[in-house]
This record gives structure tokens, C-alpha cells and sequence, in this order.
């Protein structure tokens, strides 16, 4: 599945939801103004009655949306009753989801999501909510964390990721906003209604408003019917690609299959009011209604396992009912021994093992490596209290006598208690593995944005003024300082990263080509005969011709490009990031060929690759085989 061509078609639905939307909004409008024709109502009645209900469903929508805007992802999660799960959690299931949604995140190159746990809930679900993967969460409820095994939870997982990666999680809160506006005419109808009842009046005032309500009610149920069959009609195509998408990701077909099994033995219903977000679920257990959000069941376990029988449904319901009261009681227990003994959660969980299979190019690469990373390094990055000791470790210098002015600079902008706790680190580990680097940074990202405003600007100064110690930036300095400021800012705005992009190639040529270079001399900074070819061949998969040579600029390779490469690529990735989606398509499959020619990726490129996708909103995956360029020419070639 094409990642650029899931956003573009993701953009082409949106625009006719908003026209679908106005259709229905036409409707409601175009009704109330007959009804208002049909009992005599004059044309200065009709007009401020449509009007007024425009209005009100507009204001409506845009009230809901901006809410939700502000609040992102969680604010649907904890509006559901989800719980977040902390960086270190005691409970092993909670452990485990933990492990499996960090390893999709790192293996897809997009930031670690929040984690919540639904624990009132123990139907067989799971939601991603989020404008952007920067906001993005992922819940799940203690019903699958019970039910389900590793691989099920992870088939899970990798559905909700696919929602994320397709862009469907942000279409998905644009209907919840939609859906609101044209439901508040119903519930303004059942308050008039329920007030005249209260009243128990029979005057024509009161009468007046019993027809009033009764109006808005038949009226706003009808726009909501049609507003919630366009919905459905968008959702069901939109899971069936989540669960292509989880298949393709995990490799494990019967993962899948055996988790959306268990719904069909069990059940998939949550405590409460789900109707504002079933099409955002795992899964529904409606079956054949036309307002239903997810195809049925027994059909998605067909397209998985087409030998499927359901006759296998028959006894698992019981057992799966056995598990989850089983887990119930043991967390019950759990629960009255820690009260008893004072215990709280904590440093336990460090060092969890983290698992793979063997087939899972993807997911057992990010596993290897966060099952490598060094325990307090990573149980620091989980932890709110710490993570900015992370970030802190991994911007200091390997020179003793500049890492000594970097300290200083972290006690005097922070304290002497952070700066002992960055020395501690460092004594801990000296030196830690290259390909390690990133995937730590990437790992406390969940608690990086729970920082207030005044602490994300503190720490992204701090950043900067260590990265420039020593008066130059080195690729890794400059890809810790880009990936911390791209996260930090879209925390602030996440929508940024949805908005419609418009520009092309052919107006970013010479940014395209800097961009290459860049990459083209960091990937062989000794050897320029093998930069130039690494150049030329990108710029062939860029422009589909390849050039006979392509030099590195001398801004680069001079003493003052040495000096200045950094903030030029952050101008120029600014502007590149306006890119529409084909383009970027383009530049990311040049980028890959670039990093990829003469066969071996050094440390340097990966980690370019890694923050010049993340610039452009691109997830980038940690293996590179699904971004083979095509020679000139090609489909690759655009």
C-alpha cells in the first residue's frame, strides 16, 4: 500500500464529506423551511427559521471541532473512560500493549502514540483518535488486553496503526465534528420536550413548543440518519483497508484473524454512549444495518482465512469469558496486596523482555532494538521526571573538555541535581550504539509532549546551545535537535501537519537537490567521486533522467558549508514540507536511492533519512525495502 496515495485519496474524501455534509445540512434546512410553509408561516418565518438552523449546525460542528483540535487524541480517550499507561506500568498486559505499540511506532517511523487502557470496558476493542500522529493515541480495552494473545494484540495494533498511516484517524475526528453539529437540532428537540413534560402545562405557549420540539426532533434524527449513511459508506471500505494494512505490517495474517474471532465470540461493545465514534473501533457488533460503520465480522475473518468455519466460534465464547473473569480476579487481589504492602509501581518493569518472529522484517528489527537499549536509559525515557536527562545524555560530546562546558551549560539552565543525574547516565553508559540513538529519543517522545509550554521552550534552547558547544553541528546533533523540534512544535499545533499541501517539484528543484546532496555527502564525506555518484543517481529517481554528472556544491564541502549545511537544510526542509503528496512520493524514493547507492547505509544516512522524513510528515519505516526506487524511467521515477 502507497503511503502518498492513501493521503491524497484521504484528502479527495474529505472534500466530498464536506460536500455530503452540506447536502444534508441542505436537507435539514430545506425541511424545517417547508414545515414552516406547510403551517402558514410567511417568507420572513421560512428565512429566519433556515437561517437560524444553518447557523446553529455550523457553529455546532465548528464548536466540536475546535474542541476536539484542542484536546487531540486524548481528549476522546479520556472522554471514553480511558486510563494512560504510565512509562513504567506494573500490570504485565499493560506492559506488554506498551511493548507492541512501541515497536509499531519505531518500525513505522512515526512518534510513539499515547497509550490508553479502557479498564471499565471488557468487550474485545481498540480506537486510534488524533488530527496527526504527532497527537495521535492509541486505546485499547482491558477486555482485549485479557482476551487476546501477543500476536492478536498485535494484529490489533497494527489495524489502529494502518488507521494512522492512512490517514483515516483524522478523517475519522472531522465526522465526529460533522456528526455533532447535525445531532444537537434532535437533542435541542428532547430538551423542549422534556421541559414542557416537567411543566405539565397545556396553554398554546407550551403547546407551541411541544410541536417545536417534536419538529426538531423528527427533522434532526432524519438529517442524522443521512449524515450517519454517509458515514457508514466511508468507514467500511476505510477498515478493510486498516486490516490489509495490519497483514501487509505484521506479516501474520492469523493474528488478525484470531483477534477479530474473539470478537465474534465474545463481544465488541463499550460502557456508555459509543455512537460519536463506532467508526472509529476495532470493531462493531452490529451485523447488516445500513448505518453500520464496519463490515461484518465472519466477512473480515473470510478475507483473512478463507477456510474459516464458524462452527470454531462455538465453545471459545465460554472460554474467553473464563479468561477475562479470571484476570479480573487476579487484578483484584493484585490490587488489595499492593495497598497492603505500600508498593507502587516502578523501576520493576525496566528491562521487559520485548519478543519478535522471526518472519516480521519490520517489527523484529524496532524489537531487537529496544530489547538492546541499555535498562536506566530506557526506563529514563519513559519517565516524565527524566526524559529531559535523556535528551540532555544524548547531546553530549564525546571530547571530555566540551562535554565538561556542556555540563555547566545543563546546570546553569536547569540544576545541579539534573546535571548529577546527566553525569550519572553518562558514567552508566559512555557510549551507546549508534543505531540506538534515535529509537531512545524516538521512546520519550510520549512523555516529551506531556512538558507545558514554558518547559518545551526551555529545553528546546538548551538543545541548541549544546548542540553548538563546540561550533559545529554533527549529523547526529542535528537530527536529535530537528526530530525534538519538529515533535515539540506540532504538540503545539497538530493540525499543522494535516493541512493541504499545493507545491510541486518543479518549484523546489534547487531545494530537492540540496537536500540530496546533503545526504549524498554525509552518506561518503571522504570519498567525493562516490558522493557525486550517490547524487546522481537520486536526482535520476527524482527527475526521471538520468543526469551524466552531479557535483556536491561546494557549500557543502567548503569550511563554510561545514558550519552552515544545518540551518540551510532546515529552510529548506521548511519549504519542502509544502510538497503535495505525489511529490513527496518522489523525493523520498530519491532520497532512499540516494542513501542506498553503492549498497551500504551508514549511521549518518539513516539518520538523515529518518529526520527529513519526519520533517516532511512522512513515516518513514525502519527497514527501507518498501521504498526501492525504480530506475529512471520507471514507476518510481513519478
Amino acid at each position: 500500500m502507497n503511503f502518498f496515495q492513501q493521503q491524497d485519496q484521504v484528502q479527495r474524501r474529505t472534500r466530498w464529506l464536506l460536500m455530503l455534509f452540506a447536502l444534508a445540512v441542505l436537507v435539514i434546512v430545506g425541511s424545517l423551511g417547508l414545515i414552516v410553509w406547510a403551517i402558514g408561516g410567511g417568507v420572513e418565518a421560512i428565512a429566519w427559521t433556515m437561517g437560524l438552523t444553518a447557523g446553529l449546525i455550523v457553529l455546532a460542528s465548528l464548536y466540536r471541532t475546535w474542541r476536539l483540535r484542542e484536546g487531540g487524541g486524548p481528549l476522546i480517550a479520556l472522554e471514553m473512560g480511558g486510563v494512560r499507561v504510565g512509562g513504567h506500568p506494573v500490570d504485565p498486559q499493560q506492559r506488554q500493549l506498551r511493548n507492541v505499540v512501541e515497536e509499531m511506532a519505531i518500525a513505522s517511523g512515526v512518534p510513539v502514540p499515547e497509550i490508553y487502557v479502557l479498564e471499565q470496558d471488557l468487550g474485545i476493542n481498540a480506537f486510534a483518535a488524533g488530527f496527526a500522529p504527532n497527537d495521535a493515541v492509541i486505546a485499547v480495552t482491558r477486555g482485549a488486553l485479557d482476551s487476546l494473545e501477543r500476536a492478536e494484540l498485535k494484529g490489533v495494533v497494527a489495524h489502529e496503526f494502518g488507521h494512522i498511516l492512512n490517514g483515516d484517524m483524522r478523517l475519522n475526528m472531522r465526522l465526529i465534528g460533522i456528526l455533532y453539529g447535525i445531532e444537537i437540532l434532535a437533542l435541542l428537540g428532547q430538551g423542549g420536550l422534556a421541559r414542557r413534560r416537567r411543566r405539565h402545562k397545556g396553554d398554546g405557549a407550551e403547546t407551541g413548543t411541544g410541536v417545536l420540539s417534536v419538529t426538531l426532533i423528527v427533522v434532526g434524527y432524519a438529517g442524522l440518519a443521512l449524515a450517519r449513511w454517509i458515514r457508514a459508506g466511508i468507514s467500511r471500505q476505510r477498515e478493510y483497508l486498516a486490516d490489509a494494512h495490519a497483514v501487509q505490517f505484521t506479516r501474520e495474517p492469523d493474528g488478525l484473524a484470531g483477534a477479530l474471532k474473539k470478537v465474534a465470540a465474545r463481544y465488541a461493545g463499550l460502557n456508555g454512549n459509543t455512537e460519536e465514534i463506532t467508526h472509529m473501533l476495532f470493531a462493531s457488533d452490529a451485523i447488516g444495518q445500513i448505518f453500520e460503520t464496519h463490515p461484518p465480522l465472519l466477512d473480515r475473518v473470510r478475507i483473512l482465512q478463507p477456510q474459516f468455519d464458524p462452527e470454531e466460534l462455538k465453545g471459545l465464547r465460554e472460554r474467553l469469558n473464563a479468561r477475562v473473569r479470571k484476570g479480573a480476579r487476579e487484578r483484584a487481589v493484585d490490587g488489595m496486596q499492593r495497598e497492603r504492602e505500600g508498593r507502587l509501581p516502578g523501576a520493576e518493569a525496566v528491562g521487559d523482555a520485548l519478543g519478535g518472529h522471526p518472519a516480521l522484517t519490520h517489527i523484529l528489527g524496532a524489537g531487537m532494538l529496544l530489547a538492546a537499549l541499555p535498562g536506566p536509559l530506557a526506563w529514563a525515557a519513559r519517565s516524565e521526571a527524566r526524559v529531559i536527562e535523556v535528551v540532555m545524555y544524548l547531546v553530549l560530546h564525546a571530547d571530555r573538555e566540551v562535554r565538561e562546558r556542556q555540563l555547566a551549560m545543563i546546570g546553569e539552565a536547569l540544576d545541579g541535581e539534573r546535571q548529577e543525574a546527566v553525569r550519572r547516565l553518562r558514567a552508566a553508559e559512555p557510549v551507546l550504539r549508534e543505531d540506538l540513538r534515535l529509537p531512545l529519543l524516538e521512546l520519550g517522545f510520549p512523555a516529551l509532549r506531556r512538558l507545558d509550554p514554558d518547559e518545551r521552550t526551555r529545553l528546546r534552547t538548551l538543545v541548541d546551545r549544546l548542540i553548538h558547544a563546540d561550533g559545529r553541528v554533527a549529523v547526529f546533533e542535528y537530527a536529535l535537535g530537528r526530530l525534538l523540534d519538529r515533535q515539540l512544535r506540532d504538540v503545539q499545533d497538530p493540525a499543522a501537519a494535516s493541512r493541504p499541501r499545493r507545491a510541486t517539484l518543479d518549484d523546489h528543484q534547487e531545494n530537492a537537490h540540496y537536500l540530496l546532496a546533503v545526504l549524498a555527502h554525509h552518506g561518503h564525506p571522504d570519498d567525493p567521486r562516490a558522493a557525486s555518484a550517490a547524487l546522481t543517481a537520486g536526482i535520476g529517481v527524482l527527475t526521471g533522467a538520468l543526469p551524466l554528472a552531479a557535483e556536491i556544491p561546494e557549500a557543502l564541502t567548503g569550511a563554510a558549508g561545514a558550519r552552515a549545511w544545518a540551518s540551510v537544510l532546515d529552510r529548506v526542509l521548511e519549504q519542502l514540507d509544502a510538497l503535495r503528496m505525489r511529490d513527496k512520493d518522489r523525493l523520498i524514493r530519491a532520497m532512499v536511492a540516494t542513501a542506498g547507492h553503492g549498497g551500504q547505509v551508514v549511521a549518518a544516512e539513516v539518520e538523515l533519512l529518518r529526520v527529513m522524513a519526519a520533517s516532511l510528515h512522512v513515516p518513514l519505516p525502519l527497514a527501507l525495502d518498501e521504498f526501492v526506487a525504480t530506475p529512471p524511467g520507471g514507476e518510481g521515477a513519478g
